[in-house]
């Protein structure tokens, strides 16, 4: 037999069987779709004396209506993190119910609604309130009952409500483990999911939440959760009397992500440089940015650079007040839906 001829023919099988490894598995997976989904935050129902808290019965209805009726797939919270985490795909309207602090009207109004509804929603809450019996709060049987309702799911909120983006470690960690260890007693599980109070954070904070075993944690920035997104950081929508109408329930429950990423200034605590020089990549399947337009409560809409073609910086000029302040970018999703992307800043007195 002709050598070359030999060898030629022993190249190929190579070839054949290396390419039927490739196949099989392949040296670069190939990347996911990236999906989105929103969460919603509540804190009161039906207790107008608190308008920035609450929510109107009728809001509430009409609420509850669209979600039975508006296809969507609603998802308990630690399904919606446990999707998120390992990158498996949501439906196209995949929403979560959140409701902060503990008051009395999530038992007393809330809780038979959603009920009756079969809709699936969690509660953070900060312990220190219930254990003192505050007026117009949950108790510890109220939260035991719904604990055991497989609807209801139990989230954790510090033991005090506190501010955490100035806080020490040490503190944090003391609030983590008090709140926790009522948990245990009280309701004999310690939760895995967090919210921070007031939306604030700070990259220590996030450290000590990770710490004590948190699967995710979620803000009070306004913006649709995504693939990729940091899941010690993830935002949700506010609902209350003033932002709660119908036509805003249904552009924030179908809003989809931007699919950002190396963003920065990664500490949403601001302390040398004010104001921040804030940038991010933007996934190429959202399309062109054109459209895309950035607002900040203290200066309103912002000037938004392009360094390549998915890259943006955003420009402020004025320097953040002390306290809290939002940025928001959106764009046109298409089908009257909207892409959110917002960051909670803090700056310290």
């Amino acid at each position: 037999m002709n050598t070359s001829r030999f060898w030629a023919q022993r190249l190929n099988k190579v070839a054949a069987f290396g390419l039927a490894v490739l196949s099989a598995f392949p040296l670069y997976a190939q990347e996911t779709p990236k999906t989105s989904a929103s969460v919603v935050m509540y804190h009161r129902f039906g207790e107008s004396d608190y308008p920035a808290t609450n929510i109107t019965m009728e809001q509430f209805e009409t609420h509850i209506n669209e979600i039975k009726t508006g296809g969507y797939e609603v998802l308990p919270l630690p399904e919606l993190v446990e999707k998120l985490k390992f990158g498996q795909p949501l439906a196209d309207k995949t929403l979560s119910i959140t409701i902060d602090d503990g008051y009395a009207s999530i038992y007393e109004k809330a809780y038979p609604k959603f009920k009756e509804a079969g809709i699936p929603f969690t509660i953070f809450i900060s312990t220190d309130a219930i254990d003192r019996g505050y007026a117009r709060h949950l108790n510890w049987k109220q939260i035991k009952e719904m604990a055991a309702d497989p609807l209801v799911y139990i989230g954790a909120h510090t033991a005090s409500h506190m501010h955490m983006a100035a806080a020490s470690q040490s503190r944090i960690g003391d609030e983590m483990q008090r709140s926790l260890k009522r948990f245990d007693e009280k309701i004999g599980y310690r939760p895995e999911i967090f919210a921070y109070p007031y939306g604030e954070a700070s990259l220590k904070a996030m450290s000590v939440v990770r710490g004590f075993g948190m699967k995710a944690a979620f803000g009070q920035h306004s913006g649709a959760v995504g693939s990729g997104d940091d899941l010690y950081y993830l935002p949700r929508f506010a609902l209350n009397e003033k932002y709660g109408d119908i036509k805003r329930f249904q552009m924030v429950s179908k809003a989809k992500s931007l699919h950002v990423s190396e963003l920065g200034p990664k500490d949403m605590t601001i302390a040398k440089r004010n104001p921040p020089m804030i940038g991010f990549t933007v996934a190429e399947e959202v399309g062109s940015l054109d459209p895309l337009a950035c607002f900040a409560a203290h200066e309103g809409k912002v000037r938004v650079e392009r360094l390549w073609e998915r890259r943006v910086e955003v420009r402020m000029e004025k320097p953040l007040p002390v306290g809290r302040t939002r940025l928001n970018c959106t764009m046109p999703a298409g089908d009257g839906r909207w892409r959110w992307f917002g960051r909670l800043f803090y700056v310290a007195p």
